[in-house]
């Protein structure tokens, strides 16, 4: 298990995240380079995390002054990978290598690859951060769909 230091700011965020959403937080990941906290929520909170028709997440993106996006932890690192692409519909993981250098192999569906990237890669990013910081997972790599 990746041990996962938060620091100051990240702690004071997440105390923050709780109080606004009711929803309970083990990681927190400051993007400055898209301008976004990611939240890493207890499996199950989700709908907490987001409230009715968004309504706790938008409150708490006001309150921050910042995107927030939330991905759902899960203990299984496929689920969690496939977690971390939502809304793109992974049709596929596949584990390569074994511990410190252990790497993942996503597939998606051709029409969610964009979804899958992000604009400017953003979507992959959180993916590799997240991955990395939960399960020590070296790499997450998109892969092409073997259907064509």
């Amino acid at each position: 298990m990746a041990e996962v230091v938060l620091t100051e700011d990240c702690m004071r965020l997440i105390s923050q995240f709780e109080k606004l959403t009711g929803a309970g937080s083990r990681d927190c990941v400051i993007d400055d380079r898209n301008n976004r906290v990611i939240f890493v929520i207890n499996p199950g909170e989700m709908g907490l995390a987001i409230g009715k028709s968004g309504s706790s997440i938008k409150k708490a993106m006001e309150v921050m002054g910042k995107k927030i996006e939330v991905v759902e932890y899960s203990p299984n690192p496929e689920q969690f990978l496939r977690n971390c692409f939502l809304p793109a519909k992974v049709t596929a993981v596949a584990m390569e290598g074994e511990g410190e250098s252990q790497v993942a192999q996503i597939e998606v569906r051709d029409e969610d690859r964009g979804l899958a990237i992000g604009k400017e890669g953003k979507n992959i990013f959180k993916a590799k951060k997240l991955a990395q910081r939960q399960h020590n997972i070296a790499d997450v790599l998109l892969m092409n769909n073997q259907a064509e």
